[in-house]
């Protein structure tokens, strides 16, 4: 019949650092005059056992998780990632990251081993960019405070530390505090962070596939709210050769028409959405019903999805399961469009 409904969508990885070019010592001197401006950590344990805010004969992030033990995953993530001499250069980072106790409550098994596999290296790197902060954030820096920082991949995290401890978006919180390492600091959390379906577009780029001309889309649209905000959806995101494809067929006038005409856009993009989170594996051959109301005819063969709408080419899913906080990216070959356009 159609897509599943509903799965709890608690996927992605450990918290697990990843530099930015321009991250200096300066970034570390900025995050202690205001950790406003570089970011957040913390919360209410100390890490007795770890030699917290002592450096001098720290080990660097890398060897920090692996000797820890407890961090299995986030060392297996770095190492798939292809971020290993990364988190073994000079920083400062700060990391919050998950255990593997967290991961293993919240991380569905099918969707480790697809994030851990070669297709999906790009995506595996922006869920762990999304767990760091330039600079050196201790937990002092933090506690009574609630504030919104930038994260190495460029989304905001909230940080609220009004409580007595530390929660981040609204959900993991720090368990254990300033582990010191060589290049920076972790900060312990017991659940792991995901970016919304916005802010995955806008970083993913695997030097072939990107989703700029989607993301100005869904801009020009006003659904960047929509989009970012809690509702679990299911999103089939055409990517920029899509896009061109579209432009070619129709000629730059129509194409640039479309892009200028509000209602007619949101309509085209709502029509590659699911009001809900289907992952492939629970994908069958029938009809889903879209945000925009009417439906696409989905076909299951031979290990793969084509979507057909109202015309007579059918879209390629080219990648699945992409996760994020509010749903599901599957990267598509086309754009989709509905009857009546």
């Amino acid at each position: 019949m159609t897509l599943t409904s509903r799965h709890a969508l608690l996927a992605a990885l450990l918290a697990v650092p990843f530099a930015l070019a321009g991250c200096s010592d300066d970034a570390d001197d900025n995050a202690n005059t205001s950790a406003a401006d570089t970011g957040a950590a913390t919360d209410t344990g100390t890490a007795t056992d770890t030699g917290a805010g002592d450096t001098s004969t720290a080990k660097d992030i890398v060897d920090t998780a692996a000797g820890a033990g407890s961090f299995k995953t986030l060392v297996a993530a770095v190492q798939a990632a292809g971020l290993e001499s990364t988190l073994r250069g000079a920083g400062p980072f700060t990391v919050f990251a998950p255990s593997d106790d967290a991961f293993k409550k919240s991380v569905p098994d099918f969707l480790l081993t697809q994030l851990t596999s070669a297709p999906y290296k790009t995506e595996l790197a922006l869920i762990l960019k999304y767990h760091v902060l330039a600079g050196k954030v201790e937990a002092a820096s933090v506690l009574g405070k609630k504030q919104s920082v930038d994260s190495a991949l460029g989304a905001k995290l909230s940080v609220d530390g009004t409580s007595g401890k530390v929660i981040i978006n609204g959900g993991p919180t720090v368990t254990t505090a300033d582990v010191a390492t060589s290049n920076g600091v972790i900060h312990i959390i017991d659940g792991v962070l995901l970016p919304t379906i916005v802010d995955t577009a806008v970083g993913y780029d695997d030097g072939t596939v990107k989703f700029s001309t989607l993301v100005t889309a869904v801009k020009a649209a006003d659904l960047v709210g929509t989009l970012s905000g809690p509702g679990t959806f299911t999103v089939f995101a055409p990517t920029d050769k899509a896009f061109d494809d579209l432009k070619k067929a129709l000629g730059d006038a129509a194409f640039n028409a479309i892009l200028a005409d509000k209602a007619k856009l949101a309509k085209i993009l709502t029509y590659h959405v699911l009001p809900s989170v289907a992952f492939a594996k629970d994908v069958k051959s029938g009809e889903a019903a879209t945000v925009e109301g009417s439906k696409l005819k989905l076909t299951v063969a031979a290990g793969k999805v084509t979507i057909g709408d109202s015309t007579a080419t059918a879209a390629n899913v080219a990648l699945t399961d992409l996760p994020n906080s509010n749903g599901v990216i599957h990267v598509i070959d086309k754009v989709l469009i509905p009857a009546g356009l």
